[in-house]
């Protein structure tokens, strides 16, 4: 028998539930399907757990849920002094409920404190949770935007980011020690399990209050038409109450999705940063003449927005646009209330629109460059926490936050500073489309591309490996025309001084930059494309042929 076989006659053989060993059953008559199941386990990384749904060691269930938390509860039982606490949400996603539950028994049944949502709450909620409850650490169930097939295990650490070096690799470490399910602590302890959800909701729309910054151009403009998706997710409640009390008196959801479904029946994907996401949010502006759309993404962390161009037509915004343009507008404001200090700074990623290190040059505010992923961000933020003020964070992925209080990426303070965006520019009889268009006018136009190439299974793994180390020995010596004069491998962070990590950039002569990087979550490569200059629009189309 080969090696997955084997792991999943022990599963056959050994103390799981019936559901399971009948889907084993039913996994062995189809062997590709059996390998990818059971051919590693499904793997602790830096960030958590994330994987399809089903039976076996390459998947999402109750048993790798329950190891990852014997895992993390081991940890901090050796490292963490003092009373230990975690708070466990959780999105709506199939299972999302049935897994939270079971990290808090698992938790609980190790003498650990845990502090479980009442109900479907976002990323930045548990993120506020446990600086507000000053809990040990914090565990999100979700699978962010990716298919319903998928779920998943988020990890925050004390200061309410997820965890980074060296506690990441600490945990993952610690994780790797549970390999059978029969070392875990599954009958969970109630009395040391505590329902919370309304004392934080209440603490974190106060501090979202505190962040707004135009409250007379809302007062004149608390009647813009906006539609609010939160495409079956979290964002469904917090979302609207939020913005009410910002004042806003005109704001309408899709109702087929406001229903909290983890099949997302009503779209493709529930991605914001995918138009077919948004459809039926445009239709509803369109037929009630809103001006602009938010969609939230099932953990709300990430928003999408669409607003009305000069003709009336509604465009999407994409992630750049957004976290530039709000970029512009929170600069603008600070500097008008006197609020830019010494050290005030921002954050973006590397694969994120150079346009918001320009805007914030030009107000002189530093900007830091970081790897993908808002953790980083978050890192930042932790560094210079009590002698440097952090003013926002964005990443191309349609993340965005404000503030200190919140350490991930935040869809429900996006939502109310678009909002309160939108009344600003309207005091100035501008549009947010036209408000960008200025940005452009006096930054210049950049225009961005992104394209994903799947490749599934054990094969296509050990493909993007080979395409990575394609790159890297014979790098591309011209994009879209124009010669490259600069690369950088981000897998040699004593060049970098940053954090290794397989990325590749390809810069040209004319500006224009290419990121290939592949996925850290799905077995996908991923190639992003920046272009400046009037013609940006075309040769993002050549720099899409030339890569993908």
């Amino acid at each position: 028998m080969k090696d997955y076989e084997l792991r999943a006659q022990a599963w056959l053989d050994g103390d799981f539930d019936a559901q399971t060993k009948a889907e084993i059953r039913e996994l062995q008559k189809d062997p590709a399907a059996l390998e990818d199941a059971f051919y590693r386990n499904l793997e602790f990384g830096t960030g958590g757990l994330r994987g399809t749904m089903g039976a076996g060691t390459n998947r999402m269930n109750k048993y790798t849920v329950g190891m990852a938390s014997q895992g993390l509860a081991n940890y901090l039982r050796q490292k963490v002094e003092g009373q230990l606490s975690v708070c466990v949400s959780y999105d709506s996603r199939n299972h999302s409920l049935d897994f939270a539950r079971i990290a808090a028994d698992v938790f609980s049944a190790n003498g650990i404190k845990v502090y479980l949502f009442d109900e479907i709450h976002p990323v930045p909620l548990m993120s506020y949770a446990v600086r507000f409850k000053g809990a040990s650490c914090g565990v999100m169930i979700t699978a962010s935007h990716n298919p319903k097939e998928y779920n998943g295990y988020k990890v925050f650490w004390s200061d309410g980011a997820q965890i980074t070096a060296p506690v990441d690799k600490e945990i993952v470490a610690e994780v790797g020690k549970i390999s059978d399910p029969s070392q875990v602590k599954f009958e969970g302890n109630p009395g040391l399990i505590e329902i919370i959800g309304h004392e934080i909701d209440e603490a974190y729309q106060k501090d979202v209050f505190t962040l707004m910054l135009s409250p007379e151009s809302r007062k004149r403009h608390s009647d813009i038409a906006i539609v609010y998706t939160p495409l079956h997710g979290c964002g469904v409640r917090i979302v609207p109450e939020c913005l009410s009390l910002l004042g806003f008196t005109n704001v309408h959801s899709v109702a087929a999705q406001q229903v909290s479904d983890g099949n997302f029946p009503t779209v493709p994907s529930p991605n914001p940063e995918e138009p077919a996401a948004l459809k039926m949010a445009v239709e509803l502006a369109d037929s009630i003449g809103a001006d602009i759309v938010m969609g939230t993404d099932p953990d709300a962390d990430r928003m999408g927005i669409a607003v009305r161009d000069n003709d009336g037509r509604m465009v999407l915004f994409n992630g750049n646009q957004t976290a530039a343009m709000l970029t512009y507008y929170i600069l603008t404001r600070w500097k008008e209330l006197g609020k830019i200090t010494p050290g005030a700074y921002v954050v973006k990623t590397i694969v994120t629109t150079p346009l918001i290190a320009d805007i914030a040059r030009s107000f002189g505010v530093e900007c830091f460059d970081v790897l993908t992923g808002f953790k980083y961000i978050a890192e930042v933020v932790r560094r210079f926490e009590g002698k440097r003020t952090f003013i926002c964070g964005g990443e191309e992925s349609f993340g965005f936050n404000v503030g200190e209080f919140v350490r991930d990426k935040d869809a429900p303070i996006s939502c109310c500073m678009v909002a309160e965006c939108a009344a600003w520019a309207a005091d100035q009889g501008l549009s947010l489309y036209q408000l960008m268009q200025k940005i452009y006018a006096q930054y210049g136009y950049r225009k961005e591309g992104l394209v994903s190439v799947v490749r599934r299974g054990v094969s296509g793994a050990q493909e993007i490996q080979k395409m990575m180390a394609d790159y890297r020995e014979v790098p591309p010596s011209a994009l879209a025309g124009s010669p490259v004069v600069k690369v950088i491998d981000y897998s040699m962070p004593e060049k970098t001084g940053l954090p290794a990590s397989n990325v590749l950039q390809f810069f040209s002569e004319a500006g224009d930059v290419v990121t290939v990087r592949p996925s850290g979550t799905e077995p996908k490569i991923k190639f992003y494309f920046g272009a400046k200059g009037e013609d940006a629009d075309v040769k993002i189309e050549a720099l899409k042929q030339q890569f993908a």
